[in-house]
Order: structure tokens, then sequence, then C-alpha cells
């Protein structure tokens, strides 16, 4: 094993060994390179004759750039748009999403998390955490409605097995009995389970209650306390997009920090999409938990794998769209902007909700709880949805998401208001047209 991943594992092990058992192999081996890197990083303070070590090319001191590139690029220097940025990621980007973490989450208050590693997007992130933490079956415990993408990430690039649950009761909440079943069982059988939490959650667009956060971190405190250790990943993509008084108005990684030793907790973050510029991918991870003693050289350790890994199969992500995505956090007039848009949204949402659960409907689908983000589901009655989705498609020109063989989602944050009840009463008409059909 090379020295420096080495070096990084007696650090891990010596502040908290159960976080490093919780490791997977490639997760014990990565470490971040001091070759090229940091040699450059030297040669940036002391080279102030010639400095020869970066791999860009400069011209009168400057960054090398085509006008024909700088013309898109309004009022950003080539050295904060065309350059490599670091593979942790730019260090003020940083130190202002790890503000805006606490900002946001009151529950952090006297907490303490890990600065945020920058990552290309969140699917990256999610990447990434497997990488460092998911080895051969390793279980991953999430709902039976779920992200699509996370079986690639996991069950095909990493050989976990996904354990599903219930999403919801009949009642419409959160099930958390299904929930502590699923965890209760997978502790009883692995060392380590994970346990991925994703609100608001693609594909049903529903965040918990306060009451449903304490039940789900009760259930991983007592599991974490009967000896399985826990990596508790929360996926807060559509984060902030509350649209319903009784939402829990926070991510649930600020109750699981501190909750329990035997927890480390891991925020995923997708941050462009929180300021609306997704092709931008910027993302971050971040480490929170309780351990004995201080807990900076452990998150040191934790950044430093984790940008290791960044580096070995990214390099970095991109130092332009970090800066936009910088500079617009810093301008005054962010938080009016994201409010205006957040108005809209919600607005769609309670349209949705008003029109979707209409009593003409109630024969051809119910609606499953939704009460944020992006996206909400109806579960149809009497068609299957995929053949349901391509007759829409074809004889009307609208175009949904089916998954399984009774659920459609809708996408309302691409569509206007205006559009909301159309929309919904031509599914309905392509639901009686399949009926007459069959």
């Amino acid at each position: 094993m090379n020295p420096l991943a080495e070096q990084l594992n007696q650090t891990i092990k010596a502040a908290a060994p159960h976080v490093y058992d919780m490791l997977s192999d490639v997760g014990k081996r990565l470490f971040f390179p001091k070759g090229i890197l940091s040699q450059s990083a030297e040669a940036r303070e002391k080279a102030h004759v010639i400095n020869a070590t970066i791999g860009i090319a400069k011209e009168g001191g400057r960054t090398m750039r085509f006008d024909s590139v700088m013309a898109s690029i309004n009022n950003i220097p080539s050295s904060q748009a065309l350059t490599y940025a670091p593979s942790f990621g730019i260090p003020a980007l940083r130190k202002q999403w790890q503000a805006e973490i606490f900002e946001k989450n009151p529950s952090l208050a006297g907490k303490t998390v890990s600065l945020p590693v920058v990552t290309c997007g969140i699917t990256h992130g999610i990447a990434t955490f497997a990488d460092v933490w998911t080895s051969p079956g390793d279980v991953i415990i999430l709902p039976e409605m779920m992200w699509g993408n996370y079986s690639m990430i996991f069950s095909v690039r990493k050989e976990a097995r996904i354990r599903h649950y219930e999403l919801f009761t009949a009642e419409g909440g959160f099930n958390l009995a299904a929930f502590e079943q699923a965890v209760r069982q997978e502790a009883a059988d692995h060392r380590k389970i994970t346990v991925l939490l994703n609100f608001p959650q693609n594909p049903s667009g529903y965040t918990l209650s306060e009451n449903e956060a304490d039940g789900i971190v009760r259930i991983l405190k007592a599991t974490a306390a009967a000896g399985t250790y826990v990596l508790a990943v929360t996926d807060d993509a559509y984060f902030g997009l509350f649209y319903e008084p009784e939402t829990l108005k926070e991510s649930i990684f600020a109750r699981l920090c501190g909750a329990h030793p035997g927890i480390l907790a891991v925020k995923l973050d997708g941050a462009t999409k929180e300021n609306f510029a997704w092709g931008l991918r910027v993302g971050f991870i971040t480490y929170g938990g309780t351990f004995n003693g201080d807990t900076a050289p452990l998150f040191d350790a934790l950044e430093r794998k984790t940008a290791g890994c960044i580096r070995g199969t990214i390099s970095n992500a991109s130092h332009l769209s970090q800066t936009i995505l910088l500079n617009s956090m810093r301008d005054p007039n962010n938080p009016t902007e994201k409010q205006e848009k957040f108005a809209i949204l919600m607005a769609r949402a309670k349209r949705v909700k008003a029109v979707s659960t209409d009593a003409k409907y109630a024969a051809a689908w119910e609606v499953y709880p939704f009460n944020s983000g992006y996206f909400m589901c109806i579960r149809l009655r009497t068609v299957d949805a995929e053949t349901l989705r391509i007759h829409l498609l074809d004889r009307y020109g609208v175009g949904l998401i089916s998954l399984g063989e009774s659920n459609l989602r809708v996408a309302f944050s691409c569509m206007e208001e205006a559009d909301v009840e159309k929309l919904f009463d031509i599914i309905f008409q392509g639901v009686k047209d399949l009926e007459k059909s069959q």
C-alpha cells in the first residue's frame, strides 16, 4: 500500500477506527498524491524567477487564451476561468458552501463538519462516494421508488446489493416501519450498512416531516448503538424546494451529525441545481459526525481520500463553473433571485396538487404524496405505465417518465402553471383510450 494512503489510514484509525472499517477496499488504498500537484503548489510559493511546473500555457505572465473563448465569458479573468482548479475545489467556494450549510441547517449549531470537497455535479458526488465507501457485496438501503441511476452507480459499477423498502404507508406518510424492518434485518447480517436518504425525493417529490426525520434518526441511532456501523448518506439534490409548512426545512444530515459515534453522516449536494445552473455541474461531498477528540485530522484525512479519488478520475471540476457559482453566491441579489424562482415552482406544485387530485380522475389514478422538489408521481389503476407513456407521446405529443408497471412521473419543474390542467386532462384521455382498446 502507498505510504501516503497508510498515513491517512493511521490518522483515521487513531480518531475513529470504525470509520476506517467503513471505507471500501478502494477507499483504504486512496490517497492524495504529492507528485506533480504538490511540487507545483510549492513552486507557486517559492519559484519567483521562473515557474515551469504547471501543465497550462502562459503568455506575457498571464494565462494564454483565445479571444474567441473569452468573448463568451464576461468579467472573469482567464486565470479564474481557463486554468485547472484544485482537486479539492476552489478554497473560497468550499468555505462559502460550508458557511451556507450551517446557515441552512440550524440543527448543526455547535457541531463540526468537514470542509466540502467539490465534485462535478451530484451524480459524480454519488459515484465518488461509492468509490470511497462501497465494496462488492455491501448493502445499500433505498426505497423501492428511487432514482434509477442509483442502480447504475451502486449495483452495476460497485457490485453492491440494494435492499428496498416501501416508501409510503397506506395513509400517505413515510413508511418508518418498513424502513426500520429493512435496517434491522440488514444490520443483523452486516457489520456496516449504507442508508441513502434522498429528500426532496426523486421521483416522488416527497420530503419528511419533523417527526418522520426524528424517527429515522432514532432508528439509525439504535442500530449504531447495537454495534452496526452506519453510513448515512443524504442526497440533497433539490434542497430548499419545500412547499408545505409541515415539511422538514433542513437536511436530515444535520440531525444525523452527532446522533451517535457509530454513524458517519455524508452530505451530497447539487450546488448548481440549487442555483438554477444545472449544466455547470458543481456539487459537494461533506462529512459529519461525533467522534472522540479533535475531528480536524479525521476530516482532513477523509477529504484527502475523497480528493484523491477525484484526482484519479476527472482530476478536478471546472474552474469556470466553480468561479461562476461562487460569484453568484456572493452576489447580493442571489437570495432574491432564489426566492423568485422558488415562488414560481411552489405555485406550480400547488396547482399540480389541486388538479391531479380532482375527483374526476379518481378512477384512473391515485397521487403519491408530494410536497417538495421537481417531481410528482401518479399510480395508474387500470393501464400499463409504459404503454400509456408511448401512447401519450405518439398520439398527443406529451412526454412523461414511466416507472415500473404502474407509475408515471411528472416533472412540473419544466412546465408552465397554465398547462397543468391540460396535461392531466390529456393523461386522463390517454387512459380512456387504452381502456377502450383492452
